[in-house]
């Protein structure tokens, strides 16, 4: 028996379709979004923190010896004189 292109056979009845999903698929699927979602977060917020963090600096640190004024100065510096106390001070060294 042959039916057409429009017989109820061979339509289908999308509406009445329905996705059973038992509770624990969808509470994984909830903790899994979630937890996606906060390692985006984490990876946007560590960018954030390179791009816009405090840079380190290529100066020396200086400590007066006659005052005890702390200072910076240009790298290519040995010794530098205290603002303070105009005084030839070498660096500290860590």
């Amino acid at each position: 028996m042959a039916y057409g292109a429009g017989h109820k056979r061979d339509q289908r009845n999308i509406r009445g379709s329905t996705l059973n999903m038992s509770p624990d698929i969808i509470l994984a699927g909830y903790v899994v979004v979630f937890l996606a979602g906060l390692c985006a977060l984490a990876l946007y917020y560590e960018q954030r923190q390179k791009r816009f963090g405090p840079m380190s600096s290529e100066d020396r640190i200086f400590r007066c010896d006659k005052c005890g004024f702390v200072y910076t100065d240009d790298a290519d510096v040995d010794r530098s004189r205290c603002p303070h106390c105009s005084t030839l001070n070498e660096a500290i060294k860590f």
